[in-house]
């Protein structure tokens, strides 16, 4: 355990540039492996943890709410820079009916097991429920990127869509369920009318930022080409923050301004999308082992069974059926949506939003954490690794265009 004496400035510079240098090592470790990088990131965390070799005591649920938030906002803003509008135009639909339909059911899935196994109240469970009921973008887009798999269109942008266009609804249904466990006497229907102005105002809130950001970077003459990377990182921020005091989807509007921010007439394009790509590098490593620093290993050997229930009935059950149902009306075939049905990988997102119970004081908040870290890597460790397997076993990757024999 480390003392008080311990936190003098150069030692906590020294202790974070550990850290950091771990998280870098393990992405170089991953690929040699086999394991998804964002599980080693959360393994350094727990190792340098109260209960790790580190013996660094962390339990403060805000701070690592606050570092997950920020983190997302970097995550969700590069992979919006990173996603080209004609490549993403036609997974819309898919993507939308996946990031509402498909959360909703497999929230319901979810919290219904894990109301019956953890024997928790109805409304607890489906908190529960509704916390693993997302896809993470920062899993997602690591293990498409990181395995290098080029799936045939539109699977990739449906991919990429659904993980940063479905934080809203998780998020919607998380707090709500707070409120409702927290206030018995809430009314259900005007939360429906709360979703709904969530959505317009963040997607609002995203174009419009994007628009006024790409205005002024194309207009205003810095005298300096390193702080127009600077100057998009507050159209992040800002964006985030207007939309979320205007009841709107913070991570919806950094996601959507993103996009409309770099598919568009924009100096300096290449540089900002490489300073972001480094800075959401960053954030998911500090993030990732924040979250790992949080959790206390020897708590999770007692939920570590029924968890793996609940994560095996996610997985199996739960994804497939929201898959399936909310991609019914589509024109996927078969393969694509049976991919896509496995292809559900949870991640920083969960994790985040299981720190709003502890922060809440909710009852079982403690144990929601566990289980949902439980989850997280279990989902992790069997989705993400068999992501590329499954893809070539379905025949979902684009077919490899012939080189020209040479003579």
């Amino acid at each position: 355990m480390l003392s008080a004496a311990t936190y003098r400035p150069e030692v906590v510079i020294g202790i974070g540039a550990a850290l950091l240098l771990g998280g870098v090592l393990a992405s170089r470790v991953s690929s040699r492996i086999g394991v998804p990088v964002l599980l080693l990131f959360l393994g350094v965390g727990m190792l340098a943890g109260s209960e790790g070799p580190g013996g660094i005591h962390f339990d403060d649920a805000q701070t690592a709410q606050l570092v997950g938030i920020v983190a997302l906002v970097l995550i969700l803003f590069s992979g919006g820079l990173s996603t080209p509008w004609d490549h993403v135009r036609g997974a819309i639909g898919p993507a939308a009916w996946l990031s509402t339909v498909g959360v909703v059911i497999t929230a319901a899935v979810s919290g219904l097991c894990a109301t019956w196994l953890l024997g928790l109240p109805v409304r607890t469970g489906m908190l529960l429920g509704a916390i693993i009921s997302s896809t993470d973008a920062a899993a997602v887009f690591s293990v498409l990127r990181g395995s290098k798999l080029d799936l045939r269109p539109p699977l990739d942008a449906v991919l990429e869509l659904e993980s940063g266009g479905n934080d809203p609804m998780a998020v919607f249904l998380t707090l709500s369920l707070i409120d409702v466990i927290s206030h018995p006497d809430q009314a259900i229907l005007p939360l429906l009318g709360t979703l709904v102005l969530e959505v317009v105002v963040g997607g609002l809130c995203g174009y419009g930022a994007a628009r006024l950001g790409r205005w002024v970077i194309n207009r205003i003459a810095l005298d300096f080409d390193g702080l127009y990377p600077v100057l998009t990182l507050a159209v992040a921020f800002l964006s985030y923050a207007i939309a979320t005091l205007l009841h709107g989807s913070g991570f919806l509007c950094v996601y959507i301004a993103g996009i409309a921010l770099a598919n568009g007439d924009l100096l300096h394009k290449r540089s900002i999308s490489r300073f972001h790509d480094a800075i959401a590098w960053l954030a998911q490593i500090a993030m990732f082992v924040v979250l790992g620093l949080l959790v206390f290993p020897s708590r999770l050997v007692a939920v570590a069974g029924r968890s793996l229930v609940i994560a095996f009935v996610l997985i199996v059950l739960a994804r497939p059926l929201a898959a399936l149902v909310a991609l019914v009306t589509t024109r996927l075939g078969m393969r694509d949506r049976l991919f896509l049905s496995w292809v559900g990988l949870r991640g920083a997102v969960p994790i985040v939003l299981a720190t709003f119970p502890l922060v809440s004081g909710i009852r079982h908040a403690d144990l929601i954490f566990d289980v949902v870290f439980f989850v997280v890597i279990t989902s992790v460790l069997v989705q993400g690794a068999t992501t590329p397997w499954v893809a070539k076993r379905l025949g979902v990757l684009r077919p490899r265009t012939p080189t020209a024999a040479t003579t």
